[in-house]
């Protein structure tokens, strides 16, 4: 059996593997599996952070803080700006007490945007699918909710 790839209609212009089995989007260290049609309706919120980034580390108790409070609400995940292994990001997790979920970078994840060339960043996808960002600089719960109209 061969597999055709084609345009997916969903969130993104994501690829379907027709006839195959597909990949997840992604995966995650809490044990998600994730494909981005899954979440389409939902505010999703895609930080980008790294252990050597200062204003990373300061913004960490206003995302945990953020999932706390609208984790019902809206969708967030964390990215390591580094791509360290799923053994490495599971030690970031407990040494910084990372809160919400971390996208493993084994298999390697598809994210609908690029890389951002700054730190930290963070996209926002509204549930029409439009993704807005990154925005660039520490995050507050505030500026979040903001950015996903929760709380509001």
């Amino acid at each position: 059996m061969s597999c055709r790839l084609l345009p997916a209609i969903g969130l993104v212009a994501a690829i379907a593997l027709v006839g195959c089995q597909p990949a997840p989007d992604f995966y995650t260290d809490t044990a998600g599996q994730y494909r981005w049609e899954q979440l389409q309706g939902q505010y999703v919120v895609v930080n980008y952070f790294a252990e050597w980034c200062a204003p990373c580390l300061r913004e960490l108790p206003e995302l945990n803080e953020f999932h706390e409070h609208y984790g019902e609400q809206v969708r967030l995940f964390g990215v390591s700006f580094d791509g360290l292994d799923n053994e490495a990001l599971a030690q970031l997790r407990t040494e910084y007490n990372i809160q919400f979920p971390l996208i493993q970078s084994e298999p390697v994840p598809y994210l609908p945007f690029p890389q951002p060339n700054a730190l930290p960043a963070t996209y926002i996808i509204l549930p029409s699918g439009e993704i807005t960002g990154p925005l660039l600089g520490e995050q507050t719960i505030e500026s979040l909710a903001a950015a996903t109209g929760v709380g509001h």
